[in-house]
């Protein structure tokens, strides 16, 4: 029997993409009358809810959408728990888009192995718009390339787009943390998941995420500061989980370096070379950010 799936959508301010990522949901293999849309705008100034709105009427998939006003992802999350009527929730970002079996493949994942709690596809390695979002999808397809198995995997996060959760997993350990509004949300319930005994996993099964829209080195940096920023509450919270020493921008560097010759055996693109770079770059964002936390006296408009 075929189960049926949430796709859950958590957006703001996402006018640009909004419209690829829908498009990717709505060509999907899986059978639309076991999917159902679950949409939260969580306080856009743009036309993000416009474009959400202008969908309901032409698709042929059971919808429903909520507007709040910036009360964080974990509190958008748990809205989308708390209204769905599928056995899975799979997150979908408004950044992103999915390959046509994607729903299809994790859902047959999901069914087959039921101490699997949350499992992911995988980033695909496919050139993006520029170089330096090509390196970015490099860089993070390599930080997940790991064995969620292992102990090792505690300090690396699945995180939500692109994940399909078991809804019962999300409710035993008491649904996304609210506290933490800007960054870590998910990877704080991974945590949860998977000390109440449930397993992470990775599939076979490709998606795109922001990189396909083009990065500069501003926005970029911009992504990165807002992590390191709300990293602080995350670790606050889950002291010990984080050497701070991984984060260090040489630390980053060299990771870089041992990732590169890997991801060049993945790609034959002598591109990949040149992450250790990139890898430098935005972990000093993340730095920055995070100390600038400790200070207390900025709040960025995520």
């Amino acid at each position: 029997m075929t189960p049926k799936v949430t796709i859950g959508i958590c957006v703001k301010n996402c006018e640009d993409y909004l419209t690829r990522t829908i498009d990717s949901v709505l060509e999907q293999t899986f059978p639309r009358k076991h999917m159902e849309l679950i949409f939260v705008d969580d306080g856009s100034k743009d036309k993000t809810l416009e474009i959400i709105q202008g969908y309901i009427p032409k698709i042929k998939i059971a919808a429903k959408v909520f507007h709040t006003s910036w009360k964080g992802l974990g509190h958008a999350r748990n809205i989308v728990v708390a209204n769905a009527s599928g056995k899975y929730v799979l997150w979908v970002d408004g950044d992103m888009f999915l390959s046509k079996d994607y729903v299809k493949t994790l859902v047959e994942f999901m069914e087959k192995y039921p101490k699997i709690g949350i499992a992911k596809g995988k980033q695909s390695l496919q050139s993006a718009a520029d170089s330096l979002s090509t390196l970015e999808t490099y860089s993070r397809a390599a930080s997940r390339m790991v064995n969620y198995q292992s102990e090792e995997a505690r300090s690396k996060t699945l995180g939500t787009g692109g994940s399909i959760y078991r809804i019962e997993a999300i409710k035993q350990v008491g649904g996304f943390a609210e506290d933490l509004r800007g960054y870590g949300e998910d990877w704080d319930l991974e945590i949860r998941v998977r000390d109440a005994g449930w397993s992470l996993f990775t599939v076979d099964a490709e998606f795109f995420d922001y990189e396909w829209l083009g990065l500069t080195w501003s926005n970029l940096w911009r992504k990165y500061f807002i992590r390191g920023y709300y990293s602080h509450y995350f670790l606050h919270k889950n002291s010990g989980l984080l050497k701070h020493y991984r984060m260090f921008p040489v630390a980053a560097f060299v990771a870089g370096f041992l990732s590169s010759s890997k991801l060049f055996r993945l790609t034959s693109r002598k591109l990949a070379f040149l992450l250790p770079i990139e890898q430098f770059f935005k972990t000093m964002a993340w730095y920055v950010g995070f100390i600038k936390s400790h200070l207390n006296s900025y709040e960025p408009d995520n």
